[in-house]
């Protein structure tokens, strides 16, 4: 049992990649890294747009192909490659939830080049850019703040002014009240709503503002990225 156990990983080293294998791996692994960064920067844009990770993205591909080239078919690499990497945390804090997207895309790269698999790399690559340029005119729905500020009494008017104009469909986010009586109340509606409402009634801030009492009216975009 020892001798085929010893057997089977002496033949697994076998084969290894030779020096230009090796090349030619990091070469389409850097040109499909390029891919990668090119979709990355047409699809994030402002202030979530970090140009540091999206290099990190084209280095992970290489490094990954990299470290499959160094395993290749050994099992015996194989098994302490993932006991080393077990050991590694990373805490990196992800502001997009499409980030994760593309470094588990720059890994399959990485991997795919590594065993010399390019027709899977360059086809993965190329459905999954298209999927990103199909997905990328699926917009978030812009969500608007309404913030009226002012006496007590004029706050409970503009409440009973918003509900009336929006049919209710305006949903309440922030009602306070300081002792000195003034406070401010906040409402959260859709952009494309407001803008339907202002066209069919005129604009809400103009009425917001007569009522009685009222110190400020303030009508704020709310978007998940600020545009730089």
């Amino acid at each position: 049992m020892k001798e085929e156990l010893y057997y089977l990983l002496q033949s697994q080293s076998e084969g290894s990649l030779t020096l230009p294998d090796i090349l030619l791996n990091l070469v389409v692994a850097g040109i499909l890294g390029g891919m990668i960064f090119a979709a990355y920067r047409s699809t994030h844009s402002g202030t979530v747009y970090s140009a540091r990770f999206n290099v990190s993205l084209v280095m992970t591909a290489l490094v990954t192909t990299t470290v499959m080239c160094v395993i290749g078919n050994n099992i015996s690499l194989s098994l302490g490659m993932v006991g080393a990497l077990s050991i590694v945390r990373f805490r990196t804090a992800i502001k997009d939830p499409r980030d994760t997207i593309f470094i588990f895309w720059s890994v399959a790269v990485g991997v795919c080049c590594g065993v010399c698999d390019y027709i899977i790399a360059l086809m993965g690559t190329v459905f999954i850019f298209l999927f990103l340029v199909l997905f990328g005119f699926v917009k978030d729905v812009n969500r608007v703040l309404i913030v009226v500020r002012g006496a007590d009494e004029a706050l409970s008017e503009a409440s009973k002014v918003i509900d009336e104009s929006f049919s209710n469909k305006a949903l309440r986010r922030v009602y306070t009240v300081e002792p000195s009586g003034n406070g401010e109340v906040i409402y959260e509606v859709t952009a494309k709503l407001l803008n339907k409402i202002s066209k069919k009634n005129g604009k809400l801030e103009d009425k917001l503002r007569q009522i009685k009492g009222t110190s400020s009216v303030s009508i704020m975009c709310q978007e998940d990225e600020i545009a730089g």
